[in-house]
């Protein structure tokens, strides 16, 4: 049917709700409210509470009571687990021992028949079935690292990967040294895209392993790798291209510049588009015809402090305001006479006024 996994656990809530109201758990009173808290929930994630066949394929043999019961048993087991290795005491102990009451021998030849089970359907790859029977296993044994690990391994097949990182999760707290759990764990966080987290995975698994780990321990750590230093990559190409569109912005048409530019400058003297009547500034597009004003342009825009320092200098700007005003072009001798401003034009000339 294509459901995801949150698509699932909806399913998995409403049988939930719908048994808590024949199995006496809630009473007869209670289930006009159930039924419109089930239909609420199955409208928002877009799934059917009545269809018997989705709510199969969502939880299987189990049911969410059942789900949460063995998670809760992990969970303990667990947090036991964490105490007692850092217990002195203990450190002679092996990782994946059981915490709690020992289990008899019919229950591990039952729990190892239900994980055989598993395999089998895994390599049918008829993964539904598998996570059954691995589900039914860890129900029996919740702290056996090796049904959790294969149950992930069934969970990644199937592209239910966050369900696979969480059992691998639990495989490697468990059992650190079963180092298929951390194999299956960099899986799927890679899959869920957490390269680093994956690189740290395969990391993990490749201590644990010795010798340098194996090929294939290390091909994940690579990959992983790879994708972390692409990303950065990506991260960096995407800060670099903001800058220099940020610089862009302010520089106007000088490309990559971040001063003033020639379209400021004409705007200064009003220039930039048709010629002024009356004698005025001439069109800018045409002074930029003539070869000895293209050079001094050039040597401006290959200067964009002396752009600066040209838009900034208080002789042009009193200039350009009694321009722009219609009071024409001031004398040009009276004007060269300003030590900033001559200094300026020779700047401007690119230093063709000064001896070699």
């Amino acid at each position: 049917m294509g459901l995801n996994s949150k698509q699932r656990l909806a399913l998995a809530i409403c049988d939930f709700l719908s048994t808590s109201l024949t199995d006496g758990t809630l009473q007869a009173e209670e289930k006009d409210s159930i039924d419109i808290a089930i239909n609420c929930i199955g409208e928002a994630f877009g799934v059917d509470p009545n269809d018997k066949d989705a709510i199969k394929e969502a939880i299987g043999s189990q049911n969410l009571f059942q789900i949460y019961s063995v998670y809760e048993k992990l969970k303990t087991a667990t947090a036991a687990a964490k105490a007692s290795a850092s217990s002195p005491a203990s450190s002679t102990a092996a990782a994946g021992s059981s915490s709690g009451p020992e289990l008899t021998e019919e229950q591990k030849k039952q729990a190892e028949a239900l994980k055989a089970k598993g395999n089998a359907a895994m390599a049918q790859k008829d993964y539904a079935t598998a996570i059954d029977f691995y589900t039914q296993a860890i129900a029996i044994n919740p702290r056996n690292a090796i049904y959790l690990s294969n149950r992930a391994a069934a969970y990644s097949a199937a592209r239910d990967h966050v369900s696979a990182q969480a059992d691998a999760e639990a495989a490697v707290a468990i059992d650190p040294h079963y180092t298929k759990a951390w194999s299956r764990l960099g899986l799927a966080r890679f899959a869920l895209g957490d390269a680093k987290g994956a690189m740290e995975a395969y990391q993990k698994g490749i201590e644990y392993e010795g010798n340098g780990g194996s090929e294939a321990m290390k091909k994940g750590y690579e990959t992983a790798k790879r994708r972390v230093e692409e990303l950065a990559a990506e991260e960096a190409a995407k800060a670099a291209g903001s800058s220099n569109s940020s610089a862009g912005t302010r520089g106007g048409n000088g490309a990559g510049s971040s001063g003033p530019s020639l379209a400021d400058l004409a705007g200064m003297f009003g220039g930039g588009g048709a010629g002024r009547g009356g004698g005025g500034m001439p069109d800018f597009a045409s002074i930029m015809n003539n070869p000895m004003f293209a050079q001094m342009a050039q040597n401006l825009m290959s200067n964009p402090e002396l752009m600066s320092n040209l838009m900034n200098n208080p002789r042009l700007r009193e200039l350009a305001s009694q321009f722009s005003s219609g009071g024409g072009m001031p004398d040009i001798g009276s004007l060269m006479s300003d030590p900033s401003v001559a200094e300026l034009a020779r700047s401007f000339m690119g230093g063709a006024g000064r001896g070699r």
